[in-house]
């Protein structure tokens, strides 16, 4: 069976990789990966916008990714999740597993799985997506 250009949000098409992928609703604002265009999270997902370097934390309740800038996410659509290992980040001991986009396997991010310092638990189930994998579509100007 054929299926349309543009589905709707709650259906989910099989990719030529054999991967699923989850579309987000025209209406919102959306970001999606870079390098194929699959959605990855929605505006209304977006926690916070950060810049984190290796040395120091430019602005409270910034992040920052090996390539730079990156974003907080309450959820996110069409990603995979690699094994989860303890990192000492900025903010100190976290336990992360890095993410993934299931279209074309480029990495992400990760994701906080668990947070050893009392501050921090808020991150827990959030996802880190660096800017250099994200595009903005639907509805920017």
């Amino acid at each position: 069976p054929e299926l349309s250009e543009e589905p709707p949000a709650e259906m989910v098409k099989m990719t030529k990789s054999k991967t699923f992928q989850a579309y987000l609703p025209n209406c919102h604002r959306t970001y999606s990966c870079i390098h194929c265009r699959a959605h990855l999270a929605n505006h209304d997902e977006l926690i916070s916008k950060a810049i984190l370097t290796s040395a120091i934390l430019f602005f409270m309740q910034s992040f920052q990714g090996s390539q730079g800038r990156a974003y907080l996410f309450n959820s996110v659509v069409n990603v995979g999740c690699g094994p989860a290992e303890e990192r000492v980040l900025l903010t100190g001991l976290h336990a992360v597993a890095d993410i993934y986009c299931e279209n074309c396997k480029t990495t992400l991010g990760w994701k906080y799985e668990h947070a050893f310092e009392s501050s921090q638990k808020y991150k827990e189930g959030k996802f880190i997506i660096e800017l250099a994998h994200m595009i903005k579509d639907n509805g920017w100007e």
